[in-house]
């Protein structure tokens, strides 16, 4: 876990920009010691947001699953995980 004050951001943007590159990770910022904002790639960020996607997708259809409603056989989860690859 990378931790930087809010003013690295401002006096340290290059390098935070090629360490959370590096690194693929967040880089997570303080103001007066307490966290504030995240700072990470936008891949990772996009990454995130598919994996959040397809984790949404799932939890909708176990839900459905349990409610009774007719269930869509596995095959078509590795389609949907497919799709959402670049």
């Amino acid at each position: 876990m990378i931790i930087k004050s809010a003013t690295s951001l401002r006096n340290e943007y290059d390098k935070m920009v090629q360490l959370s590159k590096e690194k693929q990770e967040p880089i997570f910022l303080t103001r007066n010691g307490e966290g504030e904002m995240v700072f990470l790639p936008i891949e990772l960020w996009e990454k995130r947001e598919r994996e959040l996607d397809m984790l949404a997708e799932l939890l909708r259809r176990e839900r459905n699953r349990l409610a009774g409603t007719q269930t869509s056989p596995p095959e078509a989860l590795r389609v949907l995980a497919e799709e959402e690859q670049p």
